[in-house]
């Protein structure tokens, strides 16, 4: 018996995928879920599965973006509407490519390709983050994207929804939101949520005073009631 998950925002494309899972022999769907930010907490709350079915072009976190955060990913099989992907895809390592919209005869081969490949990892412990080769990371900023050196910079803010990522030299516009921007920063330990519109960089606190962090610069960020006691107990562990 195959366990899987379905990942993908497209409600219709969910529901097909969960109609050929039930129409499968020894595949059992544990969960369908509706974004990438759900489908990083599920399976890092330990809820490992043999396959996923992830959508690439998912608002916020996309699924190759989710795949970079985990370690230890399980057999992948890639939906989506665009082939332009599959480089990218492939060197992440997927089983298979599935182009929508796809016939439940192409998605028995993928299945069946799972099945065939050895299983180097087995289910049941939780997937902590990759550790990040460099800092580096890639975000849009209008119609670029832009290489930033997240070790530079100093704190991200919340603007509705965008957020504004602030190194000592420069400023990023980001079309974003700070949940998403923070899970995909989840590889990195020193970028923590100390407010509910502020992730900070905490190699950059030069002191802390009235529950503010004062950063190199002459910036700083407030620390949140509600995140001050987790704060303040990752500081005396530095």
């Amino acid at each position: 018996m195959l366990t899987c998950a379905i990942i993908d925002d497209d409600e219709i494309n969910r529901l097909t995928l969960e109609h050929y899972v039930g129409l499968t022999p020894d595949l059992e769907l544990k969960a369908s879920l509706a974004d990438g930010i759900a489908g990083l907490a599920y399976l890092r709350e330990g809820h490992a599965v043999d396959l996923l079915f992830l959508d690439i072009e998912m608002p916020h976190l996309n699924g190759l973006e989710l795949l970079r955060l985990l370690q230890n990913p399980p057999d992948v099989i890639i939906t989506t509407a665009r082939q332009d992907f599959a480089v990218d895809a492939f060197e992440l390592r997927v089983t298979d490519y599935l182009v929508k919209p796809f016939e439940y005869g192409r998605f028995s081969q993928a299945v069946e390709r799972v099945r065939q490949r050895p299983r180097p990892h087995a289910a049941g412990a939780p997937d902590v983050p990759a550790a990040p080769a460099n800092a580096d990371v890639f975000v849009k900023v209008n119609s670029r994207m832009v290489r930033i050196n997240f070790d530079e910079v100093l704190y991200v803010e919340a603007l509705s929804d965008y957020v504004n990522i602030v190194t000592a030299q420069q400023k990023y516009i980001v079309y974003t939101t700070l949940k998403a921007l923070e899970a995909r920063l989840a590889v990195f330990p020193n970028f923590v949520r100390v407010h509910r519109s502020y992730l900070l960089n905490t190699q950059h606190i030069e002191s802390i005073e009235d529950n503010t962090a004062n950063l190199k610069g002459g910036y700083y960020v407030p620390i949140g009631k509600s995140y001050q006691e987790s704060f303040f107990k990752g500081l005396s562990k530095m």
